[in-house]
């Protein structure tokens, strides 16, 4: 391709004009001069976590007891530096203000609040390994729910992107939810509320919304959706941000494979549903639902 020709591309891909026909140029031109999050770093970042959470699973394997107090340490200082940096990043990429004077101020401390979470976090993730190793009579372990099975890697995910969701920390936990969902197929909005001894079999095609809410010991099959049914939409014909639209998952529930539940609607504790179900109305509890009642 001739020097010419080549500038005349990077040209019309460069021009005001170009940039500014979406909104993500719009975007872009006034990112100029303030770095945007970087995919690459949170992709360190999670990884440095999941060697803190799972020590010798991930990260150097030859970790022993004696230096596993000094790498905890050492890593969760970068944690800190790093998350910090990208959080910031985060609130600037949102910012109208030019100067960018209130980011830092709203950024402040929240990757040190994060770190204080991660003992809790490490307790769930524990919780979902045993669910995993006792609902899969495959699995020889809990170890070996760590190191291979798709649903540990996109929940340790998910509860980082969770706790930095509470927090109030913009697009980030969004960009943490969706590398796990490229790397495992399991997509799991950072605003839903998942709790302990969770475990997705298999996994691939799970979709759960935003405002999602699983309670204890769930187990769900792979193309499981917990979704919405509708969208409210706003005067303007735009969606209403933030309004409670997906399941209500009780304790002890059983979703099998195809599973389609939508909307606000709860699902009763103890209950089971069959594959390739769909249910927009809400169960008692100890329900057994299938294709052909």
């Amino acid at each position: 391709m001739g020097d010419n020709r080549v500038l005349k591309i990077v040209d019309k891909l460069c021009s005001e004009g170009s940039l500014s026909e979406i909104s993500f140029g719009r975007h872009f031109e006034k990112h100029f001069n303030r770095p945007m999050p970087s995919i690459d770093e949170l992709k360190e970042i999670m990884h440095l976590l999941r060697s803190v959470i799972f020590p010798g699973y991930f990260g150097s394997p030859d970790l022993t007891a004696s230096s596993q107090t000094f790498y905890v340490g050492a890593t969760l200082d970068t944690v800190e530096k790093k998350l910090n940096e990208q959080i910031l990043r985060g609130f600037c990429f949102f910012c109208e203000d030019e100067e960018c004077k209130e980011c830092s101020h709203k950024s402040d401390g929240l990757a040190g609040k994060f770190i204080e979470q991660l003992p809790r976090i490490r307790h769930l993730l524990s919780t979902d390994a045993v669910a995993a190793y006792q609902g899969d009579p495959a699995a020889k372990g809990e170890s070996e729910t760590v190191f291979c099975y798709p649903s540990i890697r996109a929940l340790v995910n998910h509860r980082t992107a969770h706790e930095l969701y509470k927090l109030g920390v913009p697009l980030i936990p969004r960009i943490i939810s969706e590398m796990a969902h490229s790397e495992t197929g399991i997509d799991i909005h950072p605003g839903a509320q998942i709790g302990e001894r969770f475990f997705m079999d298999h996994g691939t095609g799970i979709v759960v919304g935003e405002t999602t809410i699983i309670g204890r010991n769930v187990r769900l099959y792979q193309g499981v959706t917990l979704g919405a049914k509708s969208f409210p939409l706003d005067k303007d014909g735009h969606p209403v941000k933030g309004v409670p639209r997906h399941p209500i998952v009780e304790d002890d529930v059983i979703i099998y494979a195809g599973a389609t539940i939508l909307g606000r609607i709860t699902i009763g504790k103890g209950s089971t549903i069959g594959g390739n179900v769909w249910l927009t109305e809400s169960v008692p509890a100890g329900s057994k639902i299938t294709q052909h009642q």
